[in-house]
């Protein structure tokens, strides 16, 4: 176990190849469950948790750990399983979506995997807590499911989707000929989000869930016409099955219908991202999820070049 912990923090350059390293885990020792290693920053045995006054049902307890306080989460509880009785065996992964640091209490921690993003796949329609989940595949011959935490942090502290007053007062100075956008997430809440946050700002909204979806879909709407007067630019997550963010963004600048398109970069990565990796497959920004104001100043910053639209 030693080996497989020190490990984590020294496996965060997959980036590019369409590729991820997971870190696989159990809950209640049954289901195997998968994180993405570049999300996690530490694994430990299940400190004491202390008890606090006015806790989310899932905030199994908070934890002191290297000088910071840590929310302690019962993912087995979130997802409607069973709550974790006795964490004197459990462990703790230390991970940081959205700009916030928390742990996620799981009975027992295997092994990082090398696996291509085109293995992962979209959970299957009728899945027990597929609502819960963003993605699935198979590992040993084994189903492995990717939880949408996304979800189980907003149901413990919902994101403020509004834009400042000052914010919106500046972008509705803006009248681009062009004010549709492309949205590609594997999260539902994260969908949501960012969508609730564009339309405020007057603009539709096409959301697909997956990278491959977004390139297809914008292929066939080059198809029927120019693209830069169909839309105004990509909101993608980097994180998706089948096709991440990254060679997404690349299919884009390959295709000569589609290569100026402006490409923004929104993940949950927020810890640790390529800034190279960034640069070299053309992205025009990236944005941490999930606050709406820097989101709604780069929509801006993006619609700007286009008011006249490229013909």
């Amino acid at each position: 176990m030693s080996g497989l912990l020190d490990s984590v923090n020294q496996r965060t350059q997959l980036v590019g190849q369409n590729r991820l390293e997971l870190l696989t885990f159990r809950l209640n020792r049954r289901q195997r469950y998968g994180i993405n290693v570049f999300k996690v920053k530490e694994v430990l045995q299940c400190p004491k948790l202390t008890a606090m006054p006015n806790l989310h049902p899932f905030v199994k307890g908070v934890a002191y750990i290297r000088g910071q306080t840590i929310s302690v989460i019962d993912i087995s509880l979130a997802i409607g399983d069973r709550p974790v009785e006795d964490i004197s065996n459990c462990f703790i992964i230390i991970s940081e979506f959205n700009r916030s640091v928390q742990g996620f209490l799981v009975s027992a921690v295997e092994r990082i995997v090398n696996i291509n993003w085109e293995a992962i796949l979209p959970p299957p329609q009728g899945a027990g807590r597929s609502n819960y989940l963003t993605a699935v595949t198979e590992i040993d011959n084994e189903l492995v499911e990717i939880l949408d935490v996304e979800k189980i942090l907003d149901q413990i502290s919902p994101a403020d989707t509004r834009l400042s007053t000052e914010l919106l007062d500046e972008i509705n100075l803006i009248t681009p000929a062009v004010k549709t956008v492309l949205i590609a997430d594997d999260s539902m809440v994260a969908r949501k989000q960012v969508q609730r946050a564009i339309e405020s700002i007057g603009c539709d909204c096409i959301c697909v869930k997956d990278g491959k979806e977004a390139l297809q879909t914008l292929q066939a709407m080059a198809a029927k016409g120019c693209i830069y007067q169909q839309l105004a630019l990509v909101i993608s997550d980097i994180e998706m099955p089948e096709m991440d963010g990254y060679t997404l963004t690349a299919a884009i600048r390959g295709d000569q219908a589609l290569k100026d398109l402006h490409i923004i970069l929104h993940t949950s990565l927020s810890g640790v991202f390529n800034q190279a990796m960034i640069e070299r497959v053309g992205a025009n920004a990236f944005i941490p999820k999930f606050n709406p104001d820097e989101l709604g100043q780069a929509v801006k910053n993006a619609m700007i070049p286009i008011i006249d639209t490229p013909a």
